[in-house]
């Protein structure tokens, strides 16, 4: 009882939320000065985005709303990525709630459409800033072509192991959809009210973008079967493809197990740990991706690296001739190398067949300096992998190889903007 009594008595502070209160302040006193979002608006500021000025429709003098600026949506998306936000609806609601990400939009209201579309639909402009954003700190000479570390991350797919089928339920699939679809055509020729109609058109949509991804589907199927039966005779047969999303493969990925998934590829420096080659591919492999890399890092840069590093997966014999022919020193494992030393055979001699260049590179890696300098593969290729993951890259909520590569692209900027911090020795902060 005593203790009853003395907590009546007791004075203290009580929360209060209803009162109104007046707070003065602007969105420029919300964060610190020094906050990360102040750095990604700071570099924003500093890229020329004329190609996304020229895609504006309003001008001074006509009618049409005035369409959100290109620079705060490349903020947004960059900060976001950074923090590890990959959903537009995620995205839409902080900058509702968070105070960095009001400050970044500084009163202008978005919604999760545009947001999702400035994401994917701007690819071939973030391809040519991710060229060059890296082109400026080679000059700046933060970063070196010398050295280059490829590595491929295998990231789940947004469709799951049930939608792929093989040919006799895709054309049954198909035929389900194209009768669906009449059926809610001829509905629509009644010519229902102004609501009705709208909600026939979303229905229609729906049934006409589900007929195109089956057909889609079959369509990716037919390139899997000359792949199939070169492997196995008669195999083709079992040739399946996703009906949601026709453009992913089931591949093995970290877990061990098989999922629709597809293959991120990064090429990164070695001394500064650059992302300066980005690619999405949908082969499980990773055999045969140093060439076209390789091409696409001469494509952007104007040279090709001195030296390649990449992991047992990406030994081909045809792409190692390749590399070496250009004057690029490959350093790539040589396969069942221990298997071979117990059986009292030299894994680095040549093997019948070999070409000039596949005999350099396997005399090479019995060599103690090729052995050390490829030791620096794992810290350089696999860094950025891992820097993915951190930022939530663990399954892509888009569909098509051109959508994921935005997304791997959004991922490399991110990447590299806070190598770019790190380089100049600037802080880098936490995002929250």
């Amino acid at each position: 009882m005593a203790n009853t009594q003395s907590h009546l008595n007791a004075r203290f502070q009580r929360a209060e939320r209803r009162q109104m209160s007046w707070q003065a302040m602007s969105l420029d006193q919300l964060i610190p000065s020094d906050h990360t979002a102040r750095l990604v608006w700071s570099y924003v500021e500093s890229l020329d985005l004329s190609e996304l000025y020229q895609q504006i429709q309003a001008v001074e003098g006509k009618p049409g709303r005035d369409p959100i600026d290109p620079r705060i949506l490349l903020a947004l998306w960059l900060f976001a990525t950074i923090d590890g936000v990959g959903s537009a609806r995620r995205l839409e609601r902080l900058c509702r709630e968070h105070f960095a990400y009001l400050w970044i939009c500084g009163g202008v209201s978005v919604n999760h459409h545009t947001l999702s579309d400035f994401r994917v639909d701007n690819v071939e402009f973030l391809d040519q800033l991710l060229t060059k954003s890296v082109a400026t700190m080679l000059h700046q000479g933060l970063v070196e072509l010398n050295r280059i570390a490829q590595d491929g991350m295998r990231v789940r797919a947004s469709a799951g192991s049930s939608s792929f089928r093989r040919q006799p339920s895709l054309e049954k699939c198909l035929q389900e959809a194209e009768a669906h679809l009449a059926e809610l055509q001829q509905e629509a020729a009644a010519d229902p009210g102004a609501e009705e109609r709208r909600v026939q058109a979303a229905k229609d949509r729906v049934a006409r973008e589900r007929k195109e991804r089956i057909e889609a589907a079959l369509a990716e199927r037919e390139k899997l079967v000359p792949k199939m039966e070169r492997r196995e005779k008669g195999s083709s047969e079992k040739a399946r493809a996703s009906t949601t999303d026709p453009e992913c493969r089931k591949m093995k990925i970290a877990d061990g197990g098989f999922r629709p998934a597809y293959n991120v590829q990064f090429a990164t420096t070695s001394s500064s740990l650059v992302i300066v080659g980005v690619d999405v591919v949908n082969a499980g492999t990773d055999g045969g991706q140093m060439k076209p890399m390789v091409d696409q890092i001469k494509d952007r840069y104007g040279r090709a690296p001195d030296e390649y590093l990449a992991d047992g997966g990406f030994v081909s014999l045809d792409d190692i001739t390749a590399l070496e022919a250009e004057g690029i020193t490959t350093y790539l494992p040589i396969m069942e190398e221990e298997k071979k030393r117990a059986k009292g055979v030299n894994p680095f001699a040549p093997l019948k067949g070999d070409s000039q260049e596949v005999i350099a590179w396997r005399q090479r890696m019995g060599e103690a300096s090729a052995q050390e300098i490829f030791r620096e593969r794992s810290s350089t290729a696999e860094y950025p992998n891992a820097g993915c993951r951190n930022r939530g890259l663990r399954q892509f909520n888009v569909r098509g190889i051109l959508k994921t590569k935005a997304v791997a692209l959004w991922q490399a900027l991110a990447h590299n903007f806070q190598r770019l911090l790190d380089l100049q020795h600037r802080p880098r902060l936490g995002v929250i």
